[in-house]
């Protein structure tokens, strides 16, 4: 989730946002709270603020600058590993299994397991 840290609103949007998210979303959903325009002189949310927000959700914060690219890169680092950490955590079964039978009259057939 993303607000402008020079728009009061947008931040003040950000708690209905995480509603939405926690009413449709999966419980295990990677959320990160970004602050952006951190290279704007006009900021009207502290660092702090978006901080004690995220900690308020327990999601991890950045401030970002998409006209310069600070932090841009580490943001989608940061969500990408959180999101393969999880399906890792998740995928117990391992890769999928080919396995050849015979059937009764002598012929193979493929069996597969596949997406639990």
């Amino acid at each position: 989730m993303t607000y402008d840290i020079t728009d009061e609103n947008s931040f003040k949007n950000i708690k209905n946002w995480i509603k939405q998210i926690e009413q449709n979303a999966q419980n295990n959903v990677c959320k990160v709270l970004v602050g952006n325009k951190c290279d704007m002189d006009s900021r009207k949310i502290s660092f702090e603020q978006g901080s004690a927000l995220a900690k308020e959700y327990n999601m991890k914060f950045f401030e970002t600058s998409a006209k310069t690219n600070y932090n841009v890169n580490e943001v989608f680092t940061f969500l990408t590993r959180e999101i393969l950490n999880d399906n890792e955590a998740k995928s117990s079964t391992g890769p999928i299994k080919l396995e050849a039978k015979k059937d009764g009259d002598g012929s193979k057939k493929q069996k597969k397991e596949c997406c639990k």
